[in-house]
């Protein structure tokens, strides 16, 4: 593999992992997905253009609506105080899971309103609205989460998200304030005691993260999402044996007597397959992923790692479907549309990564990445519709520059590499053009134009008139086809001795020999007139060939 497609890719899966460090999740939903995967040119790359993840560092993946993923991990607790959905109100709901599995999020957006105007006080139906919302990056995402606490306060659901979609905001204090009160109010829960234990984790307040998420295990020692959250919070610290041996009692469990906990869950599955991608183990770390994505189509994170290791492997093809799915889930993410471009690029759709690229630049013209894939496009691409070669290395010397006015100034890449590759490929395409461009005729009349004002080659004798210059002098002959160099001047194999020079015999035509002097027969008189001189060659006939002499 080339070495600088290596290196962009190894920068890119730190950057995965440093987000998923600082993501965090809630007993709905899983971790952040940060960033997509970094394809690189095949000729070049040395950076990695998608160091920043999604949102600011720290912002987990938002909600699951109910139904997506059930199972022991992501059931729903009882909710009191939550009226039974009507009829309509249910089939809304159903149809509104139905979109969001397939990734058309607003068709799902417009069953769940329909949910909530047909059900008014169902804190479901709000709950849901808001996970969809949240996902499109929708503002009511808020109003819809505070509608549902309003109205069933002890709807553990919709206060997680709620408390998360603060930590999403970076309002880390009234996230801990908000669950504070709220585990207060409410007594002893294990899911507001979780979430609290995560967001201590994110201030890197490990101590009380982890006694936090064994208390809500002594609350219920079968929450599952608190065994990941001590496994998460190891993680970030860097305790990775500790890490392991969490996510094995979660996944696999220590025989008969302590079975799996939760066999299936996704979190565990990511947590593993990163740490086993850090220690070398790709194959294992692959299938982590692979469960995670077949388990939850919405997980992005899963999505985007895995995608990074089938692009280190050459299958772009297979990466594309998952980036494909991924943008679903997340429409208006710039790292994912940033990745879906650069690999449409190693695919040869230039047309398609173009367009994926000015959808990030029109909305993050300062990211440095999108310049610098912008650049690769330019100078690797054999054509892109609508620009010439020399439009091309010209926006891609344009792109260079840009990313090295931008970009931290600390970072190590290969632009100056491959800014001097423009700059070269600029001055092939110049030398080309004027190659091309046809020398001017050089002043004096008409030297240098045959008959009918054709140009004649560089260095080719011009004479009119059967080779007689302008003083009315013999001029130079050339050579006929045919004839061998040297030859003396007016003498051509096959001709007749006094043939006018300038008129050789094609060697494609049979040549003639002298024509004798016609004669009488014996009994007719001579017709010849007395005295005339005697008869002379015959005149040439005039040669059919299209081959004529180059003067």
């Amino acid at each position: 593999m080339n070495h600088r497609f290596r290196f962009a890719l190894g920068v890119f899966a730190m950057t995965l992992v440093q987000g998923v460090i600082a993501a965090c999740s809630d007993s709905t939903t899983q971790t952040n997905p940060v960033v997509a995967p970094q394809p690189t040119a095949p000729f070049g790359g040395g950076v990695n253009p998608f160091t920043q993840p999604m949102g600011a560092m720290g912002q987990p993946m938002p909600n699951m609506p109910p139904g997506v993923a059930p199972g022991p991990a992501n059931a729903a607790p009882p909710m009191p105080d939550t009226p039974t959905l009507t009829q309509g109100g249910m089939m809304a709901m159903q149809q509104g899971t139905g979109a969001y599995v397939t990734g058309d999020l607003e068709g799902a957006r417009n069953f769940y309103r329909q949910a909530t105007q047909s059900d008014p006080l169902s804190a479901h139906a709000f709950h849901a609205l808001g996970v969809v919302e949240e996902r499109l990056r929708d503002l009511n995402a808020e109003a819809s989460y505070q509608r549902a606490i309003a109205l069933s306060p002890k709807f553990e659901p919709a206060i997680i998200a709620y408390s998360l979609l603060l930590i999403r905001r970076n309002k880390f204090s009234d996230a801990e304030r908000f669950l504070t009160e709220k585990r207060a109010a409410l007594g002893r829960s294990a899911a507001i005691t979780a979430t609290l234990a995560e967001v201590k984790s994110l201030q890197k307040d490990t101590g009380s993260a982890q006694r936090l998420a064994q208390e809500a295990l002594k609350i219920n020692p079968d929450y599952r999402p608190a065994m990941v959250i001590i496994a998460r919070d190891h993680y970030r610290n860097r305790r990775l044996d500790l890490a392991l041996y969490a996510l094995t009692a979660i996944l696999d469990g220590f025989g008969d007597e302590n079975p799996a906990r939760d066999k299936d869950n996704p979190e565990a599955f990511l947590l593993r397959g990163l740490i086993l991608r850090e220690q070398g183990q790709r194959v294992a770390a692959m299938d982590q992923f692979r469960k995670v994505v077949q388990r939850r189509p919405d997980f992005v994170e899963a999505r985007a790692q895995l995608a990074t290791m089938l692009l280190e492997a050459g299958n772009a093809q297979e990466a594309l479907m998952l980036l494909e799915g991924a943008v679903k889930y997340e429409q208006y993410s710039t790292p994912i549309h940033l990745g879906l471009g650069d690999t449409y690029r190693l695919l040869g759709r230039y047309a398609d990564a173009k367009r994926e690229f000015e959808w990030v630049v029109t909305r993050e013209p300062a990211l440095p990445q999108i310049h610098y894939n912008l650049a690769l496009l330019y100078l690797f691409a054999p054509s892109i519709p609508g620009m010439t070669p020399k439009q091309q290395v010209a926006e891609a010397i344009k792109e260079l520059k840009r990313f090295q006015e931008i970009r931290r100034k600390s970072d190590r890449d290969d632009s100056e590499e491959l800014l001097q590759r423009a700059k070269l490929k600029e001055g092939e395409l110049t030398a080309a053009a004027q190659a091309e461009t046809p020398a001017p005729l050089p002043a004096g009349g008409d030297a240098g134009v045959g008959e009918g004002g054709v140009a004649m080659p560089p260095g080719m004798p011009v004479m009119a008139d059967g080779g007689i210059d302008d003083g009315g002098q013999p001029g130079p002959m050339m050579p006929p086809p045919g004839m061998p160099p040297g030859s003396p001047t007016g003498t051509v194999p096959g001709m007749p001795p006094g043939a006018p020079p300038g008129q050789p015999i094609p060697t494609n035509q049979p040549q003639p020999g002298p024509v004798p002097a016609p004669t009488a027969p014996p009994d007719q008189p001579n017709p010849q007139p007395t005295g005339a001189p005697p008869p002379g060659p015959a005149p040439m006939p005039a040669p059919t060939s299209t081959n004529q002499a180059p003067f």
